[in-house]
């Protein structure tokens, strides 16, 4: 399979296709090897506008997902940025080619492993992983933008704590089968602003996903 090929197919019929115009942020995903971060068996498939396993029930998101995300959160080189949901670790990988320093949490230690590997092989140095569950994470700094990988049943305002003034939050808000992906920004007063960007179905966050309350 000739990945240079697949590579401008993914960046025409998927990206550019969906929206994603931005010059930066389609830099950066010809500049990012997909094919290395995918799973070994999928390899072949590392370009497909499907979402690919990758153990623990999780899966990398589809090319003009992460393009649509990337593309939202405007990240410039002065950012700093948290990832929840590292996964493959492709997402963040394109995320450091656009900012001053990205963290990346997953709550799977081998996939953290894994995607450190990934990324120090190809000379990222302005990121910071660890394993842990994002909706219990404390971090002493705060974010210029954030971006979620998988969906909430509402939007958590543990997210949004950890937005600097100005900062912005992709996540995608819902149950299936209706969720929204949302750009929340963060208003210099305080207060916040919520966009709806598209519609979309992604697998819930690791304990995101709280049983319905009873009622009688």
């Amino acid at each position: 399979m000739n990945f240079d090929v697949a590579r401008t197919q993914m960046l025409g019929q998927q990206l550019r296709a969906w929206e994603v115009l931005d010059d930066r942020v389609l830099r950066a995903f010809g500049e990012t090897p997909r094919e290395q971060f995918v799973p070994n068996d999928y390899r072949e498939l590392a370009f497909a506008d499907i979402e690919i396993p990758l153990g623990h029930g999780q899966t990398m998101l589809a090319p003009k997902i992460e393009g649509r995300v990337l593309q939202a959160l405007q990240v410039e080189a002065i950012d700093d940025v948290l990832v929840v949901g590292t996964g493959s670790g492709y997402l963040t990988a394109c995320l450091a080619r656009l900012a001053r320093h990205v963290v990346s949490v997953d709550i799977f230690p081998d996939l953290v492993t894994s995607a450190q590997a990934k990324i120090a092989a190809y000379g990222i140095g302005n990121v910071e992983l660890r394993a842990a569950d994002a909706l219990a994470l404390s971090y002493p700094g705060r974010f210029d933008a954030i971006a979620v990988t998988g969906s909430v049943p509402a939007l958590d305002r543990h997210f949004i704590e950890m937005l600097r003034p100005e900062g912005r939050l992709f996540v995608v808000v819902g149950r299936q089968p209706a969720m929204e992906a949302r750009l929340l920004t963060m208003q210099p007063n305080g207060t916040a602003t919520t966009a709806s960007l598209f519609e979309t179905v992604l697998a819930p966050l690791i304990n995101a996903e709280r049983p319905e309350p009873f009622v009688l």
